[in-house]
């Protein structure tokens, strides 16, 4: 309770004596590129090969000759929008994103950096957490709708390639039944997964200390903690959307 309350605290402190719109512009545009930019190749490859394995696996299940073929679009389309795209992307980022601005902020402050931006007057928590909540908050969702498409297509390569699905089955099992909602909600878990990952990450590393080895130990429950909250972040957002 100790430690929700101090986060608490620390959002809080977000959106108090904020820097000028002007500053947050010109870190936001830097963050989402260090976060969503360099996130793409790893992303890519994830998600491409997510979409490959779940279409293989579901032709191998599909025993019954009852059972059409466009079924495996059809799940694939499915299980990627609902959940592997946001969800999956988002404990990947976790590792990635959330370790580094852990580690970034553990780095700053055992090396006194965020002491000297307090005594200059500037509110540290605002000038570099709000920014990168921010910019996680508008390339996640980008990087949840590469990962959606990129997923459907892998399945589809896969499943041509290997012969277990005709291109025109797998076509007709993605358009079939489809329901534009699943996009929304998609992009719902993605903002709330940025949150998330970002603030989690950023309070674990911004109250580290000690040295080095303490920077890596908040760093290790960073992606922890982050990867905890959105599995229970999915659940609760399942209850109330779907």
């Amino acid at each position: 309770m100790e430690q929700l309350g101090r986060f608490f605290i620390f959002l809080r402190q977000l959106f108090v004596h904020r820097e000028k719109f002007s500053v947050y512009v010109r870190l936001v545009i830097d963050e989402c590129f260090y976060i969503g930019v360099d996130s793409v190749f790893l992303v890519t490859i994830v998600s491409t090969f997510i979409g490959a394995v779940t279409a293989i696996q579901t032709a191998y299940n599909l025993i019954s000759p009852l059972i059409p073929l466009t079924v495996i679009g059809l799940l694939v389309r499915d299980t990627t929008l609902l959940e592997l795209a946001p969800t999956i992307t988002s404990i990947v980022l976790a590792g990635k994103v959330g370790s580094n601005i852990a580690g970034n902020l553990g780095t700053m402050r055992i090396t006194e950096q965020i002491d000297a931006l307090e005594v200059m007057g500037i509110n540290s928590v605002s000038y570099l957490v709000l920014p990168k909540i921010i910019a996680a908050m508008i390339v996640f969702p980008m990087l949840v709708i590469i990962a959606g498409f990129l997923s459907i297509l892998g399945g589809y390569v896969a499943g041509t390639i290997t012969g277990v699905v005709s291109d025109q089955d797998y076509i007709l099992g993605v358009r079939q039944n489809f329901v534009p909602y699943n996009i929304t909600f998609a992009l719902i878990k993605s903002v709330v997964f940025a949150f998330l990952v970002t603030s989690i990450s950023a309070f674990k590393g911004y109250y580290t200390r000690g040295g080095a080895l303490e920077v890596g130990q908040a760093s290790t429950k960073a992606v922890t903690a982050s990867a905890i909250a959105i599995l229970f972040a999915d659940y609760v957002l399942a209850q109330l959307l779907l």
